[in-house]
């Protein structure tokens, strides 16, 4: 097994929407790391990563052997005005690369990016409390428990929380931020 050292990072580009679209769906038909029910096409995902372009936030791509291994991106927490300095996460792991510190080495570089462009707090919303290695994965890189909404979610026949942890970025709340 490949460690971390074998993950290499780069800017995501429109060319990679059919892997991200794949990878995707499997979170979505397997998982609860997203409350989507069906699987969105190439062209709502290509329409999402060029939203988020727009809006000038980071979308990565991570890559084992030239190969995607996983992409994550930041965007707007909320869209109000006042809430323009502050970012969601979202990683997404193959899962054939699942377990091999993909999405730790994709956070890292989103944290970092998410800096570069002054974006000063970064708001995880964890699909389900029982996502126990997306928790401890944001834990480790500086996040801290904020809250848990119960029950707000619906599937798999199931109720499901939504789980927030917080990270400052940069200097966080300590300065005021640039216009």
């Amino acid at each position: 097994m490949r460690g971390m050292s074998s993950v290499s990072i780069r800017p995501a580009a429109p060319a990679d929407v059919p892997v991200i679209t794949r990878i995707y769906a499997h979170s979505v038909r397997t998982s609860t790391a997203t409350f989507e029910l069906e699987p969105p096409d190439e062209a709502e995902m290509a329409r999402r990563m060029q939203a988020l372009f727009d809006g000038g936030y980071p979308y990565i791509a991570a890559e084992i052997g030239g190969a995607m291994a996983g992409y994550a991106y930041a965007g707007s927490y909320r869209p109000r005005p006042a809430y323009r300095f502050s970012v969601e996460d979202s990683i997404y792991v193959d899962p054939d690369s699942q377990r091999r510190g993909v999405g730790r080495v994709l956070l890292e570089h989103l944290i970092a990016e998410c800096e570069r462009r002054g974006f000063r707090q970064m708001i995880a919303v964890i699909g389900d409390s029982a996502q126990t290695p997306s928790i401890e994965l944001h834990r480790a890189l500086g996040f801290r428990m904020i809250g848990n909404i119960e029950n707000v979610g619906y599937k798999f026949d199931r109720w499901l929380d939504s789980v927030l942890m917080q990270r400052p970025l940069g200097p966080g709340a300590t300065t005021k931020p640039e216009p």
